[in-house]
């Protein structure tokens, strides 16, 4: 089937002559809600990298330690204001993200994650994921961390390169990297390695050597990122020695080639995982389910019969903790509006790069799939979509200029 066939998005009578543009209904018509997942934010670090602009926070003065007992208890207290608006839903998953989470004690993992299941419906075989960097863990955390109930580990190893890791400021070397990956797979059978390309005077061989040695420890999932300078961040300000597009274009492709070779399927835009390993965590997020998040700084995306809500915590850690004695957690929180929801759901849904069911949009969107009929139409016709019968799914043109995809959907 050509990719260009336009397929009719419903079975519609033919159209008369009075017939007008489809108009949004005031608010969406929202069935039961989508799948519950849930991300807690654990702000600190040893050293900010130059190139992050993640809520992430070293502790300032040498005698700084981090208030881990503080923070468990004021993140079990947000859970507890957050209950009414997720009330007898099953969570599908937990993601504990960074900052560097593998900084925090067992003892203190644990006491968050009992608390979490006191309160909240846990399926029996959800995803447990912590994140951890090299240079922050020991094996023996790692059993300690298993022992919790975590049950998939994310390690941020961007390179096995010295000089690479240097430019980037990581407080890890590759040796620290590699006996790391050998600890998680001791303890954990589902193991992320987080890579970056196009790094500092990065040639072309170097990024596949840092591919290479990490598909060769026999890790169930890779993400790979393209370095790219964020705005606020040291590299913004004073920019290192970066690969020509052209160059980080040519890694993108080689990566994807080699990791295709290795049995990697590559589902989303930055992710890589063997046939049955996806981030069931992540799978959620660009299938646009809702996600409770909680910690300093969390986003999160909840679903009723009202609407849609979008909600985001306090986000410095002093002020949170602050906050956390008043019961003030919330910084911002906003209805998705009907005009704003194609743009969002696309936003995420379109990540996946087989795409989605064609019945996807209406279910968590609350609006039916002719809404975005021209939207659709113009894509398709400038070769940035596939449409079939069932499935809605970037091509590899749309793929690579996913953010001109994007706007298409942006409506003022």
């Amino acid at each position: 089937m050509s990719e260009r066939r336009i397929i009719p998005l419903t079975p519609a009578p033919a159209p008369s002559a009075a017939a007008s543009a489809f108009s949004l209904p005031e608010r969406p018509q929202l069935g039961a809600p989508p799948p519950l997942a849930l991300y807690v934010h654990f702000p600190w670090c040893v050293k900010k990298c130059p190139y992050c602009d993640f809520n992430s926070h070293a502790p300032r003065g040498s005698d700084a330690g981090i208030p881990e007992d503080a923070w468990v208890d004021a993140v079990v207290a947000d859970l507890e204001a957050a209950l009414p608006q997720v009330w007898g839903r099953r969570v599908h998953s937990i993601f504990i993200g960074g900052g560097t989470p593998s900084l925090m004690s067992a003892a203190a993992l644990d006491r968050l994650l009992t608390a979490i299941r006191m309160r909240l419906p846990l399926d029996p075989m959800a995803e447990i994921t912590l994140e951890a960097n090299p240079g922050t863990v020991e094996a023996g955390r790692f059993r300690d961390f298993r022992a919790t109930g975590v049950n998939r580990l994310s390690l941020g190893i961007q390179s096995f390169d010295d000089a690479m890791l240097g430019r980037l400021g990581r407080i890890h070397g590759g040796d620290e990297a590699r006996r790391a990956i050998e600890g998680a797979l001791t303890h954990f059978e589902r193991v992320n390695l987080d890579l970056m390309y196009a790094l500092p005077q990065q040639t072309l061989d170097a990024a596949l050597a840092d591919v290479d040695t990490a598909v060769a420890f026999g890790v169930s999932h890779l993400s790979c990122y393209h370095l790219t300078l964020e705005p606020n961040t040291p590299f913004a300000h004073s920019p290192p020695p970066l690969p020509d597009d052209d160059l980080a274009a040519d890694m993108q492709d080689a990566i994807e080639a080699r990791l295709a070779d290795a049995g990697f399927r590559h589902y989303e835009t930055s992710a890589f995982a063997r046939p049955g390993q996806e981030s069931r965590h992540n799978l959620n997020y660009w299938t646009f389910g809702d996600y409770l998040g909680i910690g300093p700084g969390a986003h999160g995306k909840l679903s009723s019969h009202e609407g849609i809500v979008r909600e985001m915590r306090h986000k410095h850690p002093q002020r949170y903790l602050e906050g956390a004695a008043r019961g003030d957690f919330v910084q911002e929180r906003r209805e998705v509006t009907v005009t704003e929801l194609p743009f969002e759901f696309m936003m995420n849904a379109l990540r996946l790069t087989g795409g989605f069911p064609r019945t996807l949009f209406a279910a968590r969107t609350g609006l039916p799939l002719t809404a975005i009929e021209a939207e659709l139409r113009d894509a398709l016709e400038r070769g940035l979509l596939a449409i079939d019968a069932e499935t809605i799914r970037p091509t590899e043109h749309g793929r690579r200029f996913l953010n001109d995809l994007l706007q298409t959907f942006l409506r003022d």
